[in-house]
């Protein structure tokens, strides 16, 4: 396969059934998986080469040197012209919620508060609580972006109730896709001085943004040297299995770094160093292949769902491949039951009615907090013949009710 063919119609049904991993096991085999955040794409070349190689020679020891972290400095500064990633100020780390735990016993205490923007990432809320620390919510608007007066409103209440703070952000946003600009993210770190509040942001799917929107790293902006960043090739070139990521400080963090135990970096994955550095270093031209293909795949979702829900309520998004999907006028919905985050399997609405009836798993939306109730987050990172069965059953399953 040639880096300029799509890699998400490499692979069929068939050779994607026979992949072990979550995505692939957790349903029967008649169900088509549209829902956690794994591609249907094979490794970039360079990656399964670079794996390959290790493999033959038994590299499969711990995790040394700063391969990593310099191969991440040379994608940050082609991609994005972000030329401040310094190797004393980045952490190798197992994966961005592992490194936020570690951050997050580095810089608080227990009770302190964690600020998110609901409906976002479930395992926000699960890390921050089995951590002992407390979630103070600053809900999305209405256009899946940023609300400053009540992000403004959550910096205070945090405030008033610890003695340290941290707003942790998903910038592009998960389960949105919104992608945050220059602009609000200058504003966030206003906002977060004024309360003396911790920014770390979860920049994962930052290589997985469209032509129609640019991606900022919160730490090359002014205002961030006390703010934080987490990432991973993961997303991008489908390495969930292959364990790392770094954890990035911004210019005045070195005291807090600190504080993170060195054995932190040896706990990674080697592997996920070795394939992860080869995506950085040489998987540029995958990477625009994919995003090609992913580009096509959103339009042709917005197309099927015109021509098969269009009763269903769906903003475009800017970045990943998951796309948030209003499903309320198909299943009107309860009100958000707070206590029903966090399994990313469990099904109740529009999510439960397109597995029952239409043979399709997505991701419940109530999963990801308040404002997920009526909702689902589908992956299109599939073939586009997956995508247009699937979205056909779920048509059909919605049909369903009204006969």
């Amino acid at each position: 396969m040639s880096f300029t063919e799509n890699p998400l119609e490499a692979l069929s049904l068939e050779q994607l059934q026979a992949r072990s991993s979550w995505k692939w096991r957790a349903y029967p085999d008649d169900v088509l998986p549209l829902w956690v955040a794994e591609m249907d794409v094979p490794l970039a070349p360079p990656v399964a080469e670079s794996l390959h190689r290790a493999v033959a020679i038994g590299d499969t020891g711990y995790v040394a040197g700063t391969e990593l972290v310099e191969a991440f400095q040379g994608f940050a500064a082609r991609r994005w012209g972000w030329k401040t990633v310094e190797v004393d100020r980045t952490l190798v780390v197992v994966d961005v919620m592992n490194g936020f735990a570690q951050l997050l016993d580095a810089i608080t205490d227990p009770g302190d508060s964690v600020i998110v923007n609901p409906p976002v990432y479930t395992p926000f809320y699960s890390y921050t609580q089995h951590h002992g620390r407390r979630i103070v919510e600053a809900p999305l608007g209405e256009d899946s972006r940023v609300n400053f007066e009540s992000l403004d409103a959550a910096f205070m209440a945090a405030r008033a109730e610890s003695s340290r703070a941290v707003y942790l952000l998903a910038n592009p946003h998960n389960p949105t896709g919104t992608v945050h600009t220059a602009a609000e993210l200058t504003a966030i770190l206003e906002l977060a001085a004024r309360h003396d509040v911790t920014v770390v942001s979860n920049e994962i799917h930052a290589p997985l943004v469209y032509s129609d929107a640019s991606f900022t790293p919160l730490l090359s902006l002014p205002g961030a040297e006390r703010a934080f960043s987490l990432t991973s090739a993961s997303k991008a070139w489908n390495l969930a299995g292959a364990k790392a990521a770094l954890l990035v400080g911004g210019a005045d963090t070195a005291p807090e770094l600190a504080r993170i135990p060195a054995w932190t970096s040896r706990i990674a994955s080697q592997l996920g160093v070795i394939a992860q550095a080869a995506a950085y270093n040489e998987g540029e031209e995958w990477l625009d292949a994919l995003l090609i293909g992913l580009e096509r795949n959103r339009a042709l979702l917005a197309e099927l769902l015109a021509t098969h829900l269009p009763q269903v309520g769906y903003l475009r998004p800017e970045g990943t491949y998951m796309a948030w999907l209003d499903c309320r006028n198909i299943v009107p919905s309860d009100a958000d039951d707070p206590a029903a985050v966090g399994n990313f399997g469990a099904m109740v609405g529009p999510a439960k009615l397109f597995y029952d009836e239409g043979k399709v798993a997505v991701t419940s939306g109530h999963v990801f907090g308040p404002g997920g109730m009526g909702r689902v987050r589908i992956n299109f990172g599939t073939s586009t013949s997956i995508l247009t069965d699937a979205l056909t059953r779920m048509g059909q399953a919605a049909r369903s009710l009204r006969t």
